[in-house]
């Protein structure tokens, strides 16, 4: 067990932060990318606290009392963190909005809340929520970050932030309000909403901090460390994890310039750990895999060959059952001699430092999983929710399973209950729903466990293993019950097929989206002397029979029920801009079976025909 450390006396967040300015003011905090200079630069604990200062200054002069919630519509910065900051420290409650959501999502979050107060880039931001058909009566300020816009929007104020952090500069430091108690709310976040209106979930500083504690005894982080962050800091994973948990142990953060650079930044920073989901990892997967399928196939044998002896290397290091595959005495030799080059160049994408990646948000396709693992690139999968703050489980760092999500943090019990749901208790619960009693009451047992939503298999030797959400489990007319989840990775271990979506709810059987991988699509295309940007491709029969075929051989272990007996070929990617996936990149099924509702009635209807 961990030996108790100072992040153990804290109860409420801005003390982790006074800690660190008192032992590391001169060390580095966070680093991020000038645009007008075209350079990385580096703010020590010591500045980045008098940024603090000043916008604890502002607040304060502007009226705002405690318990106030005051929202922030900003992309992970500097500006987002030292807003946060100021705020928690002057007892007020951020509300952090989606940098990427609707305004109307947005003004919806500010109304429900209350706010009084908000911080986003521009005005062309601002006008948008403003011109939205859900007004915010409670709104007083809104001061802009990138420009210096002065005026009204009815009675609504709204200016620069140099303005704005000018009106604090006579506030003395003593007549700033007392900091929160541990009860105080440290933020209401709300929900993706994949269904219906977003709920706020209440986090008090005591459930925030103990997830940040039970955190930082599993992800331990040492002189040299840097964190990256490209994630969104309006999902309590990056919040709690990367940044929160930075603060605690004096850990610089480096900010990515978003998901686009990433692989620029992971050179430019070489960070030692990251936050990430499925999706960004699955996509460099994607990449290298188009990029082996060009190479010869003694090539293609030679990097398999070292990945499945690395695979073996990681499970007898871990603990795993291995595989009866390959010729496993002949490991070491094949690893002391090949590893190095197959694996380098894969460290290499991310900086050639990473120490392991902490991967959330959504489940982790076991394939993936096993290629970077067996290469020395550690994953560690973790699994929460926001109404926990969000760590349930992590995977510790040895006895890491890619297969489960890990064993349950420190103070976290867990349980099965009807239906295999997991049910969790612990400090880091949320204290409810904003205004919302109901569904408050509905999300946790009578005995006052946590509902989670999902079902668990609790019996792999203390470890966490998700079988799928309840409420997404397809029961086909026939009464049969599939996981989409688990089928979509067995598809998409062919890579073919980077996104599926399985359908078939009260349908008599199963059918699926799929999102070829442009480069072995056209591949597959000259092959069969069919034109891969023709209009319909599903029309054409050979092609469709031929990828059908494969979903088939892919799905080969499910039961009959399960495989699907009709697909439908689409070239463009679900994304978070286009509507179809959530800010952590999971499938918005409902999105994408109303945007396809036709493709889908045609795949039943040929099927019938």
């Amino acid at each position: 067990m961990t030996a108790r450390s100072y992040i153990d006396d804290f109860t409420t967040l801005p003390q982790m932060l006074e800690h660190t300015l008192r032992t590391k003011p001169d060390a580095e905090g966070y680093r991020y990318f000038d645009y007008d200079k075209e350079k990385w630069i580096s703010v020590s604990w010591r500045e980045f606290g008098e940024r603090v200062m000043r916008w604890r200054k502002a607040l304060h002069r502007l009226g705002l009392k405690r318990g106030d919630r005051v929202a922030m519509l900003l992309i992970n910065s500097l500006d987002a963190l030292t807003f946060d900051q100021a705020a928690l420290a002057n007892a007020l409650t951020p509300v952090p909005l989606h940098a990427i959501d609707t305004p109307e999502s947005a003004a919806y979050i500010m109304s429900d809340s209350g706010c009084r107060f908000l911080v986003t880039t521009a005005k062309a931001r601002w006008n948008a929520i403003f011109n939205s058909d859900t007004p915010v009566p409670t709104l007083e300020q809104v001061v802009f970050t990138a420009e210096e816009e002065e005026g009204t929007s009815g009675d609504i104020r709204y200016c620069g932030a140099q303005k704005f952090l000018a009106t604090g500069d006579e506030v003395n430091e003593s007549d700033l309000p007392p900091g929160p108690q541990a009860e105080s709310l440290a933020a209401i976040v709300y929900t993706s909403g994949t269904t219906g209106r977003p709920k706020g979930v209440m986090l008090t500083h005591r459930a925030v901090v103990s997830n940040v504690q039970d955190i930082a005894k599993t992800v331990i982080l040492e002189e040299g460390d840097i964190f990256l962050s490209y994630l969104p800091l309006s999902h309590t994973f990056e919040r709690t994890v990367t940044y929160y948990n930075c603060v605690a142990q004096a850990t610089p953060l480096a900010f990515s310039r978003g998901v686009m650079q990433l692989a620029d930044d992971f050179k430019s920073i070489r960070p030692t750990h990251m936050c990430t989901v499925p999706r960004v990892l699955e996509q460099f997967y994607a990449k290298l895999q188009t990029g082996y399928a060009k190479m010869s196939s003694s090539e293609r044998f030679l990097i398999e060959a070292v990945v499945a002896a690395g695979w073996r290397r990681f499970c007898r290091d871990n603990g795993l059952p291995q595989e009866a595959d390959g010729v496993p005495a002949l490991d070491p030799l094949l690893l002391s001699l090949y590893r190095t080059r197959v694996a380098d160049p894969v460290k290499e994408l991310f900086g050639g430092r990473i120490k392991y990646i902490i991967s959330g948000g959504a489940a982790l396709n076991i394939s993936v999983a096993k290629f970077y693992c067996g290469l020395g690139l550690n994953i560690r999968q973790a699994y929460g929710l926001t109404e926990y703050s969000p760590v349930i489980s992590i995977c510790r760092e040895i006895g890491n399973h890619p297969s489960t999500v890990g064993e349950p943090v420190a103070r976290c019990q867990v349980r099965a209950g009807e239906n295999d749901e997991l049910q969790v208790y612990g400090p880091s619960m949320m204290s409810g729903y904003w205004n919302l009693p109901k569904e408050t009451a509905h999300a946790f047992t009578e005995d006052g466990w946590l509902r989670t939503g999902d079902q668990v298999d609790l019996s792999d030797g203390g470890r966490v293993r998700i079988k799928g959400r309840i409420k997404e489990i397809i029961v086909t007319s026939t009464g049969e019950k599939i996981s989409p989840v688990d089928l979509e990775f067995a598809i998409q271990e062919d890579h073919l097929f980077e996104q599926v979506m399985a359908v078939g709810e009260a349908r008599p059987y199963i059918t699926a989206l799929v999102v070829v991988n442009p480069t072995l699509f056209d591949l597959l295309c000259q092959e069969l002397n069919i034109d891969p940007d023709a209009a319909d491709l599903n029309a054409n029969r050979d092609l469709r029979a031929r990828l059908v075929k494969r979903v088939r051989q892919a799905a080969k272990h499910f039961p009959q029920y399960g495989v699907p007996r009709n697909i439908c070929i689409l070239k463009q990617p679900w994304t978070v801009e286009n509507g179809l996936l959530t800010p952590t990149m999971k499938l918005r099924r409902r999105q994408i079976a109303e945007r396809f509702s036709r493709e889908i009635e045609a795949m039943y209807a040929a099927r019938h025909h």
